[in-house]
This record gives C-alpha cells, sequence and structure tokens, in this order.
C-alpha cells in the first residue's frame, strides 16, 4: 500500500494560483498511491488568498474518479448567501472502505490567539494483510495549549480504536448502527502537525503507553535512522514562511506497522502548495 499526505492549502501554490489539477496531477506524479490524505480542503471560503467559492471536496473527488472520497469537515459556517462554508480534511482510496470516524478535535479556549477546530479523520483501509486504520489530521498552529491538548487526544484515540480491536462489541449486522465491522488494529497517522520533530509535542506522540497499547513510531526514523527530517514547509513560499524552511508533516506508524514499513520520500520539489507532499510504502 501506497499512501501519501500532503497539506494542500486548498491548492494555492507559491505562485499564489489555485489549482487543483495541479495538485493532482503532482500527486499523481510522486506516486502511484493507493491513499491519499490532504488537510487545508475548502469549501466556500472565498476569503482566502487566491481561493473562490468552489467545493474543493467534490472537485478533487471528481477529480480522482477511482478512488472513494471521504471528506473529514472541522469548520462548518453559514455562507453569507447559500448554504455553508466548510473547511477540513480529506482521505481518497482505491482500496475498500470500512466505518469511518471522524473525530473532532479538542479545542479548549485561548483567548490569546487565533484558532481553528480541528479534526482527526480515520478510515479503516482493507489492505492484503489486513484492516489499517488511516488517520489524517491537521493540528492547531498558533496555539501551543490547543496542539498539547490534541496530541493528548489522539493518544487517547489510539487506546480506545486498539481496546475496541481488542474486544469487539456484540453487535450484529441485523442490528444496524449498533453493529461495527472491523475496524483494524494497526495504524496510520499522517498530516500536518504543526510541531517540529525535536519537539515536546513530537516526543509525546512516541512516548510508549501504560499498557498494551502499540505506540506510535516516526516512519522517517524508522525507515531512515540517523538521517534529518527534510523539510516539509517554507520552501519555496517566502512570503509566507521567511525563515527557514522546517518540518512539520510526518507520518506516524504503530509498532505493529513497522515491520511492514518499506519506503518513505519527501518531494522537495513541487511548489504547488507551501507544503511538501509526503509518501509512506507498506507491504
Amino acid at each position: 500500500m501506497k499512501l501519501v499526505t500532503w497539506n494542500i492549502q486548498w491548492g494555492r501554490g507559491a505562485d499564489g494560483r489555485v489549482d487543483l489539477d495541479r495538485i493532482v496531477a503532482h500527486a499523481q506524479r510522486f506516486a502511484d498511491f493507493d491513499v491519499l490524505c490532504l488537510q487545508e480542503v475548502s469549501a466556500g471560503f472565498s476569503e482566502l488568498p487566491g481561493n473562490d467559492d468552489s467545493d474543493q471536496f467534490e472537485g478533487i473527488a471528481q477529480r480522482l474518479p477511482g478512488y472513494q472520497a471521504i471528506d473529514g469537515i472541522a469548520v462548518d459556517l453559514p455562507h453569507p448567501e447559500r448554504g455553508r462554508k466548510r473547511f477540513g480534511n480529506m482521505i481518497l482510496s482505491r482500496l475498500p472502505v470500512g466505518p469511518v470516524y471522524r473525530h473532532l478535535l479538542t479545542w479548549p479556549a485561548d483567548p490569546t490567539t487565533k484558532t481553528m477546530q480541528r479534526i482527526a479523520l480515520e478510515a479503516s483501509i482493507e489492505t492484503s494483510a489486513g484492516a489499517v486504520r488511516v488517520i489524517t489530521t491537521h493540528l492547531e498552529y498558533y496555539s501551543a495549549k490547543q496542539r498539547r491538548a490534541q496530541v493528548e487526544q489522539l493518544r487517547a484515540l489510539q487506546q480506545d480504536a486498539v481496546s475496541h480491536a481488542d474486544h469487539p462489541g456484540v453487535g450484529k449486522p441485523a442490528d444496524g448502527p449498533f453493529f461495527h465491522p472491523e475496524r483494524g488494529k494497526p495504524a496510520i497517522l499522517a498530516g500536518d502537525f504543526n510541531c517540529r520533530p525535536d519537539s515536546d509535542e513530537h516526543a509525546r506522540l512516541l512516548m510508549p503507553f501504560d499498557d498494551a497499547t502499540p505506540a506510535f513510531h516516526d516512519a522517517w526514523q524508522v525507515l531512515r535512522p540517523g538521517q534529518l527530517h527534510p523539510a516539509t514547509v517554507g520552501l519555496y513560499d517566502k512570503a509566507q514562511w521567511p525563515d527557514s524552511p522546517f518540518t512539520c508533516d510526518f507520518i506516524f506508524v504503530s509498532e505493529d506497522l513497522t515491520a511492514r514499513s518499506r519506503d518513505i520520500r519527501i518531494d522537495q520539489e513541487t511548489d504547488a502548495s507551501d507544503h511538501q507532499p509526503v509518501m509512506l510504502c507498506l507491504d
């Protein structure tokens, strides 16, 4: 299975132009992905630089007809003229998709800075080796208080999911919504974490659990031990990122997936977004 994660900044490149065709075409050139995780997908937020009112969730799905598209709406606001304005994440999979979960992340009040609601979108992907939970998220940028709380919630969600896998409910298909298909125990956690490899948040995500829950591992460190993470943001868009480029986009795998991890790459060539895409290949 090949997975790509990319913060696409609503399709806006370093040239200031919003172009979903460019985003999709480059993602396909980068890797023949089975699963695509996207952050910063917009619908109706014309106030974003270079953006219009178009529904990018629908637009991206139409550009990848062989994939099942799953939206994860973090921000859902009334549009001043029609319908709703939505912003969040997306998972697209050409492998079968089992249960899907949309976890709104904790958002403790922080009046010191601007913030937004965040989400962790989870889809159970059916692979030849069994179900794998793919979670894509985009943690808070401005508020360290909120970001730290969100890291704790991601850890709690991992414990909860593993507990459900180890102790499935008694619901049957005839029970309708009380029946839950296999969710999968192994997990991939991918996205923009708005923290650096040497940050407290990164270290906390990797800490072992106090029970038998498989811990998360940074896939880059698993596959390229001793090598520094390549920068994933700030390479080209110097207007937004005037300082040195740095890394904040990661793919984490649960301990039970480390042996199946085969390759990881970061594409530093494209300027189709302010972030760089990351690819993981699993057996």
